[in-house]
């Protein structure tokens, strides 16, 4: 059947902002998928240690106070999340994450931040993968599709229902489940394997970042850098 036929992964972050090298993990969520049906799941909310912002708590509906009473230490929980991940991948089960770029980078920089081993480190210099991006699947497949390219407008464009937005669970089973649909509904996406399918997306992903990038440069942002990097940026010091 292919890769969308087997057992997957959702994972999904919630933060304190919207750039991956600066926020902090709120909450996590970790999906296991097997048929389009939830068969584990792990959940983590996190104190991150800095105030979370109005405008992120508007989103996920996590306040400061709560994740401060209520939250595990961040280091705890970014040293659980990543061994988790890098066990599926041990096994050889593909993660799932839509928009996977930020994710993964949000929790790289989290690693480095608490001075815990990357996640190539924990896989012996390995690597990373394999990952399977609907966001980035989606706009390789259907570029010139009007609209917006957000998880909850994707799932309609898919025909999959997505209860509750922006909380960890349910955009990481919806992630599953919209890469499922995008499959079925491309056959040459359904016939690559796993680590082709992750090779394809780096492409992908680099050749979005230049045309955005001259793009934004054309319409009057000539200094536009878009970081054409995927699935997760290199990290340096000074960013962090």
């Amino acid at each position: 059947m292919g890769w969308h036929g087997e057992p997957l992964v959702g994972f999904d972050l919630e933060t304190t902002g919207t750039e991956p090298l600066e926020s902090r993990i709120v909450t996590a969520s970790i999906v296991g998928v097997k048929d389009g049906a939830v068969v584990r799941q792990r959940d983590w909310l996190a104190d991150p240690g800095i105030r979370i912002p109005a405008q992120a708590s508007a989103i996920h509906g996590i306040s400061s106070e709560r994740a401060g009473a209520e939250g595990r230490p961040a280091r705890e929980v970014v040293e659980e999340i990543a061994q988790t991940l890098t066990g599926y991948w041990e096994r050889g089960v593909p993660v799932v994450a839509y928009n996977a770029a930020f994710d993964l980078t949000l929790l790289a920089a989290e690693l480095s931040r608490h001075g815990l081993p990357s996640l190539s480190e924990r896989r012996d210099g390995a690597g990373i993968g394999p990952v399977i991006d609907p966001y980035t699947i989606d706009r390789a497949v259907d570029r010139y599709r009007r609209g917006k390219r957000t998880l909850e407008a994707v799932c309609v464009e898919y025909g999959v229902v997505l209860d509750g937005a922006h909380e960890a669970s349910a955009d990481a089973l919806a992630a599953v489940r919209v890469a499922r649909a995008i499959a079925e509904r491309h056959p040459s996406i359904a016939a690559l394997t796993p680590g082709d399918l992750h090779d394809k997306q780096i492409q992908w992903y680099a050749d979005w970042a230049a045309n955005f990038q001259e793009f934004l440069r054309k319409k009057g942002t000539p200094d536009a850098v878009i970081d054409p990097r995927w699935p997760l940026r290199e990290l340096t010091p000074a960013a962090l």
